[in-house]
Formats: structure tokens, sequence, C-alpha cells
């Protein structure tokens, strides 16, 4: 992941996630990026430069659903982008506010501010010059929606996340409600420093995944799980475009845009089925000896949240 994020020190610069396929390499002297849509209904798509990258066309736009746009980002350009949905936008004065992934610029373009957790982020850095594009999809800030990036050039793998992980979110991480339902992470619910990847546990020596990481890591195995989640979770290309897709279709399902080459890992993949309990959590289904597996550990994670309250109050 390597973002500018108060969970983990800045080791390399990145951009968030691009949906939809696209066919075309990537041009001399930038990248494109196409985002769509495949949600029931409008987003808002945010696009954050890190620092020392120069701004995009726009930083923060409107996408109808089964609508599309593109970006273009110059050789060696990094950020992140996210999307923010429940938007309300005045009509006259262009002000208003979203229920998720929220800027805070009190409109349309974000304008240099990031997505407020909890948001499903695509981030990238990219090389130019021949050298290699970072990419990942970060669920390190909690999760609002499904989200896919996609590289064009062939063999490059495919990122994100499939699963709707508000429907199966812990209730000690559960924030809001309806349509503004989104999953925080254990940092953002908690804020203690095993959770976030600070003080103490400020690397990856002292810092390990968590019960609730491990629920992210198992619904989403190639999105990033918490701080230090690197080796199963960045991924390289070089020299291409790239697709971002908020709610892809899941494999097998009409319309679905998934490439075959390098399917994307769902619940269903064996690697999730030899996980169990954390398998039938990310399918929903459970049998008796995997629901009293998933009790225990849910059990665990309750007294865990009940001690981090203790100090709290302490």
């Amino acid at each position: 992941m390597r973002i500018e994020d108060r969970q983990k020190e800045l080791v390399v610069p990145w951009v968030d996630d691009v949906i939809v396929i696209y066919k075309c390499s990537g041009a001399v002297g930038g990248i494109t990026f196409t985002f769509t849509n495949r949600c029931g209904g409008t987003v808002w798509p945010g696009v954050l430069a890190n620092s020392g990258s120069s701004a995009l066309q726009t930083t923060g736009f409107e996408l109808g659903p089964g609508e599309t746009r593109s970006l273009t980002a110059p050789s060696g350009w990094s950020g992140r982008f996210w999307a923010r949905t429940g938007c309300a936008f005045d009509a006259a004065s262009g002000k208003g506010a979203c229920a998720t992934g929220d800027c805070g610029s009190g409109e349309v373009e974000c304008r240099g501010r990031g997505a407020a957790p909890p948001a499903t982020l695509a981030e990238f850095t990219l090389g130019g010059g021949g050298s290699k594009d970072y990419y990942d999809v970060s669920l390190v800030d909690g999760y609002n929606l499904p989200m896919v990036v996609e590289a064009a050039a062939p063999g490059c793998p495919i990122t994100g996340c499939l699963v709707d992980l508000n429907e199966r979110c812990p209730a000690e991480l559960r924030a809001g409600g309806g349509q503004a339902q989104v999953c925080r992470s254990a940092c953002e619910a908690f804020g203690t420093p095993e959770y976030c990847c600070s003080g103490q546990f400020g690397n990856p020596d002292t810092c390990r995944p968590s019960v609730y990481s491990q629920m992210f890591k198992a619904a989403c195995p190639r999105s990033y799980s918490y701080a230090y989640d690197d080796a199963t979770s960045t991924f390289t290309c070089t020299g291409t475009d790239y697709s971002i897709t908020f709610c892809p279709p899941r494999a097998g399902t009409p319309n679905s845009q998934k490439a075959t080459k390098d399917p994307l890992p769902t619940p269903k993949d064996v690697q999730l089925e030899g996980d169990s309990w954390l398998a039938s959590l990310a399918t929903g289904e459970m049998d008796a000896a995997t629901s009293t597996a998933a009790a225990s550990l849910l059990l665990q994670a309750a007294l865990a949240a009940a001690a981090v309250v203790v100090l709290l109050v302490g």
C-alpha cells in the first residue's frame, strides 16, 4: 500500500483504483485511467494527487449508473481514487456533502483533500520511462463499496474487492445506516496503536494482522487489509492504462466485464475455502462447526474490544 496514511509511514506514494476493462496501451508521456460506475446509483469519484504530483484534470466529479469517464496522468504521477456516495450538492451554489467518502471540500471538486474514512481506496504510483507502475486497492481506511482495478496490458494482475463487506461487517465496526452504511477499520473504531500500526507497533515486525484485518483479507484476498499487508496486496505493471470499476459485476453474472486470464479471487475460490469460517464469513454460509469457530473468534474480538474500552475509561 505504501501511502501517506496515519496508519503507516510514507514509503512509496500511491494512487487509488481504476475500474473497467480498457483495451489500449498507455500513451507515450501519459497513462489513462478509465472509471466506470456499475453501482445502482450515482457515485462521485474523488481524486487526490500525492505530494509532488500535479493535479489531474479534475479532483472530483459525478458519475451516473453505467457511465464512464477517463483522466490522463503524466509519467511519474502518484495518487489515489475513491468513490463518494450519498452526495447532495445545491444546484445554485454547488455546495454540499457526501454520506460516505466525503473529502470535506463542501463541493464536487475535492481540491487536494482526501477521503474521510471509511472508504475503499485505489492507489497508484506510475513509473514512466519503462519503469514499473505500482497499484493496489486498500481497505486500511475501511470500506464503503466494492472496487476493482485492471491493467490494460496482458498478464498484469487484477486487484480489488468484489464482496459487499457492509453486509458482513462486525457490529463493532459498523457505521452509518441505510445507503450510508459503511465498515470501519479496527483503527478507526478503536484507535489503539496495535490496530493503527503506530507507536511501538509502527513497523512490520510488531504490527501483525488482527482478527478484523483477517476478516477483510478472507473476503478480499488481493486488497490491503492492514498497513503492512504489502506481500499479497501490491501489484505491478509497465507502460499501460488502467480501468477502475465501482461495484463491479461478480464473475458469471450478466454483463460481467471481468477478464478470465487472471481471475480475481472470490470467497468461493480454493484459497478461501481452506480458511474454514473465514471463507464462510465471506460467502455468508456456515455449518454448525464453522459457526462455532466463528463465534469463538468473534468472542475473542469482542473481549479485545471490551479491553480497549476498559483502558480508555481507566
